[in-house]
């Protein structure tokens, strides 16, 4: 069945394609870290679920730690767009529109993280102005902002599933990288779309929904790394 979807490769890989390849590499590794950090170190320490109180505290009282995460997403929104067009550049000759996919559903992550940014510099916004926040609540507003910041997280999950799909597609049809990488990113990219619906669908199963996201974790690392320290060039056996 595999041997019967998978094309053959283009026979020749130049230099500049293997340049390109270690470019997209670098990108992924910086969309990857500054997702880390922002999500899960900075968000960590700033949002409160459940006391708006206390995050309004945390906002007030570490506006640098609150700025970092505002650049983060930005760096976020950047890395990936800028990754996203390397990979169309890498794949374009070897299926144009399933690397146009890639570079579709990749923005379209990009303007989701884009708008998440602007709510918690509007969130920052309010717990430091006080006019602006006078009468309407600072601490419920800033709570709904970042609530609504990482729900819109959630939601893009869709497109992060969406962008994997291609890419592994591309990594199969290319054959050059393993054919295992390949599989591994079309199943994480289901696993992220079933994660976005689970996460609505099923309240309280966060832990599954974390479950079925862990081979995007495998495979977004495995072709990064590989991107970066082998690149191209060698056709794998289908």
């Amino acid at each position: 069945m595999t041997d019967a979807i998978i094309a053959a490769a283009p026979a020749a890989v130049g230099t500049e394609l293997r340049n390109t390849a270690r470019t997209t590499g670098a990108f992924y590794l910086a969309f990857f870290v500054a997702g880390i950090l922002g999500t899960f170190v900075v968000r960590g320490q700033l949002f409160v679920d459940g006391d708006p109180a206390a995050t309004l505290s945390n906002l007030t009282g570490h506006e640098g730690l609150v700025r970092l995460g505002i650049a983060l997403e930005l760096a976020i929104v950047l890395a990936q767009a800028l990754t996203a067009l390397c990979f169309y550049r890498l794949y374009r000759g070897v299926d144009r529109v399933a690397a146009g996919a890639l570079v579709l559903f990749g923005m379209a992550g990009a303007t989701a993280i884009l708008r998440s940014a602007a709510l918690l510099a509007t969130a920052h916004q309010v717990a430091t102005d006080t006019s602006l926040a006078t009468g309407i609540g600072a601490a419920a507003t800033v709570q709904l902002l970042y609530v609504t910041s990482g729900h819109l997280w959630g939601v893009a999950a869709v497109f992060f599933g969406l962008w994997l799909i291609p890419m592994g597609w591309l990594v199969l049809r290319s054959r050059w990288q393993p054919k295992a990488l390949g599989w591994t990113l079309v199943l994480a990219g289901v696993g992220y779309l079933l994660s976005a619906f689970t996460a609505y669908l099923l309240p309280g199963t966060d832990l599954v929904s974390q479950l079925i996201t862990l081979p995007s974790i495998v495979g977004e690392v495995w072709i990064m790394g590989y991107l970066l320290t082998v690149g191209i060039g060698h056709r794998y056996e289908r």
